[in-house]
């Protein structure tokens, strides 16, 4: 699998830079102890995320990844996830390894750098910054900056328009089918990392233009990318 060089490069923050599993889990189960409830542990809840912490939310409720729990219920549970986890953003989270490399090569590299995520501002920007990677990123498109977000296009369209991009000369890197259906609806090529957030799915399935180990085997495919 080949890509075309880029301009401008996306990057996807849970599952592809960041393991944010721990401090989402920690949240869930200490949720559930609230609501009197039994907590779920770190393995059921890791194949919950990916969509954002409303439908974590709503996964947990019900105890599985597709469904509604019921209305009250949720109204209920949701305020005291965002209290938790606003506490709890980047305590238990860490990068992926070959993440700081591979942005080092993208920033040094001259390439327009953005991240692009479901995951709203509130969170984003602090785990970006505790984590020690906000400065890569020219701008931060995060799952509340639009009214729309991933499998949407327009977060990537939005990112593409801020650098004067177009998107058949942009690359979307990240670790769901989520982020390959963004990218297709967008016109922007994709690289995933198989190690992320996929529902338990091998992303190979989602068919995305390559996948790469780590975000730093990413500088081989662009040095050989006409």
């Amino acid at each position: 699998m080949t890509i075309k060089k880029p301009e401008m490069i996306l990057i996807d923050v849970d599952g592809t830079m960041v393991d944010s599993v721990p401090d989402l889990a920690f949240c869930v189960d200490e949720m559930m102890r609230r609501l009197g409830r039994e907590p779920w542990g770190e393995m059921r809840v890791r194949n919950w995320v990916g969509n954002g912490v409303e439908r974590l939310v709503r996964r947990a409720l019900i105890g599985q990844l597709d469904g509604e729990p019921d209305d009250a219920d949720y109204e209920k549970a949701y305020p005291v996830f965002i209290e938790l986890y606003a506490q709890n953003t980047s305590k238990r989270s860490c990068l992926y390894p070959g993440v700081v490399e591979g942005l080092d090569y993208l920033k040094s590299s001259g390439y327009a750098l953005g991240c692009v995520t479901n995951k709203a501002e509130q969170f984003t920007v602090p785990l970006l910054k505790d984590l020690g990677i906000y400065d890569y990123f020219g701008i931060v498109v995060s799952g509340d900056t639009l009214e729309q977000k991933k499998p949407h296009p327009a977060p990537l369209l939005h990112a593409a328009r801020f650098f004067s991009v177009e998107p058949s000369a942009a690359l979307m890197v990240g670790d769901s089918i989520s982020d390959v259906k963004a990218a297709r609806a967008a016109g922007f090529s994709i690289a995933c990392v198989p190690y992320g957030y996929n529902h338990g799915e091998d992303i190979r399935v989602a068919r995305p233009d390559l996948v790469i180990e780590t975000l730093a085997a990413l500088r081989n495919e662009l040095e050989q990318a006409a």
